[in-house]
């Protein structure tokens, strides 16, 4: 064989095998293509068989495309609702609630309607939630509580219109939750008023959470930390009144005695 036949069997093979890698290649258009082309049952059983592995990324592509193309198929109401838990499962927040807010404005007659209601409050009260700060155990009670105050009006919501429903009672508890969230939010707020010797708008803090959170666990430091206000502000009749209450709920506070 000549020398100018080696060389050219070498480049022949790179050649061929680039080729070959475009064409097995494909762009994310025709990858979408090839996906919605496989037919709506197809497609949502491969969507139900990604959630059942845990794998909610490609579940959620699925399902997307699932319902762009059928929008009103007979498995259109089942691919929103799954839908809407698998932008929940990887925290797509915005996503997930747009999903939501089409389902109710669409179907409120739904049998499944409190589902949707219930996943409104839990993906905004994931929202609210800090994965690392909860991990390492960080305390950020005076981060925004804009997404909790959501949550809680949206499982409220879900207990008075459905209080049949199978997910009232664990809405319930969220909503405790909730509230021990925001009472902790409102003295973190105080204790930086008082800091600031804003007394009166600490005390206004203090009792926002006697007025909205009387069943919350941070009732005591609220009622304390009105005391320290008003005696700090010359008030003895509104010190005297907040003492008789601190007394009475909580006898072995040290401002009780």
């Amino acid at each position: 064989m000549s020398l100018m036949n080696r060389r050219f069997i070498p480049q022949t093979i790179l050649i061929t095998g680039a080729l070959l890698l475009s064409a097995c290649s494909s762009s994310p258009e025709e990858d979408e293509l090839a996906l919605v082309n496989q037919g709506p049952q197809m497609l949502y059983e491969k969507a139900k068989e990604n959630m059942e592995n845990g794998n909610f990324n490609a579940a959620a592509t699925t399902l997307s495309a699932l319902d762009s193309r059928y929008p009103f198929g007979p498995l259109s109401h089942q691919v929103q609702l799954d839908l809407i838990y698998s932008y929940y499962k990887t925290r797509n927040t915005d996503q997930a609630l747009a999903t939501i807010d089409r389902f109710l404005r669409l179907n409120p007659n739904h049998a499944d309607i409190d589902y949707a209601h219930y996943m409104r409050g839990l993906v905004n009260m994931d929202a609210d939630s800090n994965l690392f700060q909860d991990f390492v155990g960080i305390d950020r009670a005076d981060r925004d509580p804009s997404k909790a105050r959501e949550a809680f009006k949206d499982f409220r919501q879900l207990i008075e219109k459905y209080p049949d429903s199978k997910y009232a009672a664990d809405a319930q508890k969220r909503m405790l939750f909730i509230k021990d969230r925001l009472a902790k939010y409102e003295l973190a707020i105080a204790r930086y008023y008082m800091k600031r010797q804003a007394y009166v708008a600490a005390a206004n803090r203090g009792q926002y959470v006697l007025e909205y959170f009387p069943d919350s666990p941070h009732l005591k430091e609220a009622l304390e930390l009105m005391v320290e206000c008003y005696d700090q502000l010359k008030l003895p009749e509104l010190k005297a009144h907040v003492l008789q209450t601190l007394k009475l709920n909580f006898p072995d506070s040290p401002y009780a005695s």
